[in-house]
């Protein structure tokens, strides 16, 4: 994918010492994590472990109050709203300002970034959205309304969204939420074989070990590990940071770890 002034080039992502605190609480405490060009990395966790606010800091949306982010050597927090999103683009597990918008013009708002404000769409505008929808399976409800989608299908059409934003990084919160099984292996397959960087929070630890290149564990707003999946997703880890029994073996066709959660009722 590339935009007018060539192809995309995959951001360098350095989370320093982020520390987030809001009334009287702090979320995270002095995370560090980074990602090289290219990489796929994941952010996995328990509930309430500081996943979505560790990515509201990467994108932008909430400010450290301590620490800070680098997008290829530079102080994200300096940056501009509209210079972070030629940067970064997020799909969250909301999208706001979408209501009576079509699907096509949601994935259009991807575009404007790299636009004047008044600035229309040109035909390499439509054939970049055209693109992303093809791509997210999106196309053939492209002028329905957003918001009377189901929820798989506005997960996808927030994928295509960032798409054609030409991202150097991609931070997506839970971009499986909603999907079928289908579309959760391609949505995440697509993020895999994009040339931008992509930080990913993810609640399926069989998934992030399968598409992901290093995982982060958050608990408590800190890292509990961090490495590649094999190194990190252990028994040991899954019991102290989850709180449950599990196996973990090798998956027969990708050689990534598989776990397989032990009931309750089978640990008497």
């Amino acid at each position: 994918m590339t935009d007018a002034t060539g192809p995309v080039r995959p951001a360098e992502l350095a989370v320093q010492g982020v520390a987030y605190e809001t009334g009287g609480h702090t979320l995270l405490h002095g995370i560090d994590l980074a990602a090289r060009p290219g990489e796929t990395v994941g952010v996995v966790g328990p509930n309430g472990s500081g996943k979505t606010t560790l990515l509201r800091c990467v994108y932008g949306t909430l400010r450290p109050t301590a620490g800070r982010v680098l997008l290829d050597g530079a102080d994200a927090g300096a940056l501009t709203v509209k210079e972070r999103a030629r940067r970064v683009a997020v799909v969250p597990q909301d999208a706001s300002g979408t209501f009576g918008l079509t699907v096509r013009e949601v994935v259009a708002m991807g575009r404007s970034p790299h636009k004047r404000f008044w600035e229309q769409d040109g035909p390499d505008d439509v054939r970049r959205v055209d693109r992303a929808l093809d791509t997210v399976g999106a196309a053939a409800f492209a002028a329905r309304r957003f918001d009377e989608l189901s929820g798989g299908e506005r997960q996808r059409v927030l994928v295509a969204r960032a798409l054609v934003q030409d991202p150097g990084l991609l931070a997506l919160d839970e971009p499986t939420n909603h999907l079928d099984i289908r579309y959760q292996l391609e949505v995440l397959g697509l993020v895999r074989s994009l040339p931008a960087t992509s930080l990913l929070v993810l609640h399926d630890l069989n998934l992030a070990a399968a598409f992901c290149d290093r995982l982060y564990v958050l608990t408590g707003g800190r890292v509990a590990a961090s490495g590649p999946p094999r190194e990190v997703l252990t028994e040991e880890l899954l019991a102290e940071v989850y709180g449950v029994r599990a196996r973990v073996g090798v998956h027969p066709d990708t050689g990534a770890p598989h776990v397989v959660y032990v009931p309750a009722a089978s640990c008497r």
